[in-house]
């Protein structure tokens, strides 16, 4: 049956991005990358924004949200990856996009390019995000993960503060909108892969990911040291010893601090490590570094369950 006139009131008939025929591509493409392909043709590159992460270690919960033009969906699951994938797979329902991608007739979008091959320029103007989205693609690297860490203020004068995390890298921006702190961590971001670069030219590469199989198969000193460690010592810097655990190991720590207290007015923090796959802990604590020791705690509990062996 034809599917005319039935098209979801979330797509503006303005704006509409629908598909007029369904055809079938290569198999095989994920629904994020048939989104991509397709925001890229119609001058509408996705936007994926982590919107909650929940859950224990061993059970999380994840809720990503993606926009293209005016379509904006949301899916959950029990990874990044999947939460995204349901995001992608959500939003090419709403734009009748069957599993072959549609390019929408007479929409192509000239694209200027850097040296380095990176899109630089999209409608005259710079697009931060599509850039940072279009490398990863072409290096082979994890999608850019924008989340918000904050939205503060009054009603006519709110303030966002987001977080871009790329491989091992992270960049914080505050914006009066969610769309321009997004844009504004990007840009920080290329800024910094430059810097790491040398140069214009962005050269840098990402470490490559530590399984936790290898880690549970080290005989390494300070992993032996953790499988030992009942980590119940008060007064212990666990920030110092996950630091050098994480030398050893070859993965990089991060901690980002949570601006909205616990309900008992305690500080918060999340510990990132660029593990494959990666893992985040929660930590609270009395000030900034007691939260960050605690988060450390957390990891390294975690760290301990994975690298005991069977």
């Amino acid at each position: 049956m034809s599917q005319e006139g039935q098209q979801s009131p979330a797509v503006s008939a303005e704006t509409s991005l629908r598909a007029p025929d369904k055809q079938k591509t290569s198999p095989g493409k994920t629904p994020i990358q048939i989104l991509h392909e397709y925001g890229t043709k119609s001058g509408n590159l996705p936007e994926y924004v982590m919107e909650k992460a929940e859950g224990k270690a061993h059970q999380p919960s994840f809720a990503f949200s993606v926009s293209v033009g005016e379509v904006s969906c949301t899916g959950e699951g029990s990874s990044k990856k999947a939460a995204k994938h349901m995001a992608a797979e959500a939003a090419l329902r709403l734009l009748n996009i069957d599993a072959g991608l549609v390019v929408p007739p007479n929409r192509n979008v000239p694209v200027k390019s850097e040296s380095n091959g990176v899109a630089a320029e999209t409608h005259g103007r710079l697009n931060s995000v599509g850039i940072l989205q279009e490398l990863a693609l072409q290096r082979g690297w994890r999608l850019p993960e924008y989340s918000m860490l904050r939205e503060a203020g009054p009603p006519h004068q709110r303030e966002f503060t987001v977080t871009c995390r790329l491989e091992t890298l992270s960049e914080k921006a505050v914006a009066t909108s969610k769309k321009a702190a997004k844009k504004a961590s990007a840009e920080k971001m290329l800024a910094k892969l430059q810097s790491l670069s040398g140069s214009s030219e962005i050269t840098w590469t990402p470490t490559p990911s530590v399984r936790f199989e290898n880690i549970r198969n080290s005989t390494a000193e300070k992993i032996s040291l953790l499988r030992r460690n009942p980590l119940s010592i008060p007064n212990t810097d666990y920030i110092q010893m996950m630091l050098e655990l994480s030398n050893e190991q070859g993965f990089e720590v991060t901690y980002f601090d949570i601006d909205e207290l616990t309900v008992n007015g305690q500080y918060q923090c999340l510990a990132e490590l660029s593990t494959s796959p990666v893992t985040v802990c929660h930590g609270t604590g009395i000030s900034c570094s007691n939260a960050h020791n605690d988060a450390a705690h957390s990891a390294l509990q975690y760290v301990k369950i994975m690298a005991a062996g069977q």
